[in-house]
């Protein structure tokens, strides 16, 4: 069985998180967001310039969204998935075919878009979450608020 989600979790950050907890709770959540955003937007983007989807409607479908129940004080977490549904069918954005594209059919090879988006840039997301805190902490040092 297939799992429906991948999870990257980094470890021996201790000195990166009492930073952040300086930075005081608000700022610290607000910088952790911004941070796992920009990693969930190039699994989001190098999925839809890898789509065989021609028509534009998966790229449409595509989307990076905060998951407050999945997500704490510490931890957040985005979804990046394609939109497929009744309520998309009448938005044209209902890429309800997607996962004959991304898993194939008896008729159709696989073409992965998705799956691919993520193992090929986990150093880029792990850069864009280093790089977006970091520039917070800069721009909180600097400011002192």
């Amino acid at each position: 069985m297939m799992a429906d989600s991948v999870t990257m979790k980094i470890d021996g950050l201790k000195e990166l998180a009492d930073k952040l907890r300086a930075m005081g709770p608000d700022i610290e959540k607000k910088a952790l967001r911004a941070s796992v955003m920009a990693a969930a937007k190039i699994v989001r983007d190098d999925a839809k310039a890898n789509n065989l989807d021609d028509t534009g409607t998966t790229d449409r479908a595509l989307y990076a969204k905060y998951i407050k129940e999945e997500s704490a004080e510490n931890k957040a977490t985005y979804f990046v998935g394609v939109r497929s549904g009744k309520k998309e069918r009448k938005a044209k954005r209902d890429a309800f075919y997607w996962r004959f594209i991304e898993f194939g059919t008896a008729k159709l090879s696989a073409h992965p878009f998705m799956r691919p988006a993520f193992e090929k840039n986990k150093m880029k997301l792990v850069e864009a979450i280093a790089d977006k805190i970091s520039a917070r902490i800069k721009r909180f040092e600097k400011s002192g608020r």
